[in-house]
């Protein structure tokens, strides 16, 4: 009697606790997707998003949804000694304030990146599909309110969601907003080329009008980036597809979308103000670019300054007391804040991802299609850092954390749902399968 009793109380404690487990989780992936849809919003530093994120940080290994796998391990490794070393060159600076800032905010996007993966890891697809989406939904957000403020339907919207006469949407630098574009374009672009051609003109039209958004941004890095994620992509998927009707739809979309590209431009040359801000953004060097004080001295200055100093000289010391502006180079930037250790640990992190990237890319597995998208925008993104400091662009460390962390999935045996079941950082652990040798009422378990 009492072992039924038992059997009983077990059975009812389980139905009650499985509810609230399927909560807890159901309201984490709705957190995840709050705050992905909240990166479009970065008017100023700290932004919304940073907060959300620093939340996620604490509540993805509490309630057991990450998978701290050997690759993701490994990742994270890295960003922990590239940390450390810029904390030791800002023990270097003379402006330990503004320094100590820097350095935490660089930090804590090393912890999101790798909070990320681990999350990635834990379920790829469904995981990775849900960052997308909430990704999207902030690009079109942004690029929205870009091009309503830059053509002037919104009255004040010319002055709220531009800079310098350029579509800055949501965010304060154009620079930024239109790189941020780029993922979502191409996601877009994706999920076109795997429906039917009836089903293809609403998800082609999202990635035209972000595209659209890039182009506003006048940004020459945020133009680089999209071509060049375009290129990659466009060779990768028709390298990795067999599906012929894939091919022939990236066929009939290459020529298509040249036409519609040539007509968008000559349409907005038509345009006075942006024919003449055209004419100035296009031009491979800038006014700004040249001479002992402009971009390309001042990289020239930072090299020497790098050999000088093993330990770095500490975060934004560089443009305090060296130079009138950053080094625009990211690689730079990061020997300079972070010593030879430190620089080196990224470059390695970039180029790691860059060559493990590719060979997962060439290699089949469900994750693939959407993994060519954030890959072929981060190949391109990781050129643009020869021309731009991105060390604080949140969007770089969340496609890092992407691609490792699918990449990292692929690394593990295939699980069953029991072994699937993810440690916690609070309540009971997982206890072992003793189904075995576990005595049962009718038969085998």
């Amino acid at each position: 009697m009492s072992a039924a009793v038992a059997i009983d109380s077990a059975s009812a404690l389980q139905t009650t606790r499985a509810p609230r487990r399927g909560l807890v989780t159901w309201l984490t992936l709705a957190a995840v997707a709050i705050t992905f849809a909240a990166s479009g919003f970065v008017f100023s530093e700290p932004a919304p998003v940073d907060a959300l994120t620093i939340g996620l940080i604490v509540l993805l290994p509490t309630v057991g949804l990450v998978s701290f796998t050997p690759g993701v391990l490994a990742y994270g490794a890295m960003w922990l000694v590239a940390a450390a070393s810029l904390l030791l060159g800002a023990s270097s600076s003379l402006d330990l304030k503004s320094t100590g800032i820097h350095v935490a905010v660089t930090i804590y996007l090393y912890a999101a990146s790798v909070v990320i993966a681990a999350f990635v890891a834990r379920s790829p697809r469904p995981h990775t599909e849900l960052i997308l989406k909430a990704w999207t939904f902030a690009a079109l957000v942004a690029c929205a309110a870009a091009v309503l403020g830059y053509f002037g339907v919104i009255p004040g919207g010319y002055e709220l969601f531009t800079e310098n006469e350029r579509a800055s949407g949501t965010f304060k630098d154009p620079n930024v907003f239109g790189p941020f574009l780029v993922v979502p374009a191409l996601y877009l672009l994706n999920a076109a080329l795997q429906r039917s051609f009836g089903g293809m003109l609403l998800p082609l039209a999202g990635s035209a009008f972000l595209a659209l958004g890039v182009f506003l941004s006048f940004s020459r890095g945020a133009w680089m980036v999209l071509a060049v994620a375009l290129v990659i992509y466009g060779y990768l998927i028709m390298a990795t597809t067999r599906q012929a009707r894939v091919r022939l739809k990236i066929v009939i979309l290459l020529f298509a979308g040249g036409i519609l590209g040539a007509l968008a431009v000559v349409a907005a040359l038509s345009s006075d103000q942006v024919a003449n801000l055209l004419s100035q953004r296009a031009s491979l060097e800038q006014s700004y670019d040249t001479g002992s004080e402009g971009r390309f001295g001042g990289q020239e200055k930072a090299a020497g300054i790098i050999v000088e100093n093993p330990l770095g000289i500490g975060a934004l010391e560089f443009s305090a007391r060296h130079h009138p502006e950053a080094a625009h180079n990211v690689y730079l930037s990061m020997f300079l804040n972070a010593g030879w250790l430190g620089g080196a640990v990224y470059l390695i992190l970039v180029v790691l991802t860059l060559v493990f990237g590719f060979r997962f890319a060439m290699r089949a597995s469900d994750t693939r299609t959407i993994f060519l998208v954030v890959y072929a925008t981060f190949v391109a993104t990781a050129f643009e850092g020869a021309i731009i400091d991105s060390d604080h662009w949140r969007h770089f460390y969340l496609m890092m954390g992407l691609l490792w962390g699918m990449m990292a999935a692929a690394q593990q045996p295939v699980q069953t749902p029991e072994s699937r079941r993810p440690a916690r950082l609070l309540g009971r652990a997982p206890h072992p399968d003793f189904s075995a040798r576990r005595p049962t009422i009718v038969g085998a378990a």
